[in-house]
């Protein structure tokens, strides 16, 4: 077990495009909805997203996707973003029903909108992720 596998052994990772500010506004709104601290986060672009990637055998280049990573399982797009929300306090979890609706027909919603995610929210000018609030930062790695 490498040094990021065992610093968040007991916690499920999410890997988030860090220089989105709808990836990053996902990141605070999960953070927010998870009080006991079971979602602990990266960005794609960050040395241990791209080690993550590798390991979990997805592509490095692709940041166009979310992934979750729970006891080892990766899961992408909507099908993390669903799971994601299983395990936030009430509503939320009662927008797994979802998970019903073919991964193809949810996935082409994902795909529409992260093709469109910098053009309706934006991004960081300066290509680098944002440091995140005192208050978060043991959330972060």
């Amino acid at each position: 077990m490498n040094q990021i596998d065992h610093a968040h052994s007991d916690h499920s990772i999410v890997l988030v495009d860090g220089i989105c500010h709808f990836c990053q506004g996902a990141a605070r709104f999960i953070i927010k909805r998870d009080p006991k601290g079971k979602f602990h986060f990266g960005s794609l672009q960050s040395e241990a997203g791209q080690e993550f990637l590798r390991a979990g055998g997805l592509s490095t280049d692709q940041l166009d996707t979310f992934v979750l990573i729970e006891d080892g399982t990766y899961y992408t797009r909507s099908t993390a973003a669903l799971r994601i929300a299983k395990r936030l306090r009430f509503p939320y979890p009662l927008a797994y029903v979802f998970i019903l609706v073919p991964r193809f027909v949810r996935n082409a919603v994902y795909n529409w909108v992260a093709r469109n995610r910098y053009r309706w929210f934006g991004k960081d000018e300066e290509d680098q992720c944002l440091i995140p609030p005192p208050e978060m930062r043991q959330r972060f790695f």
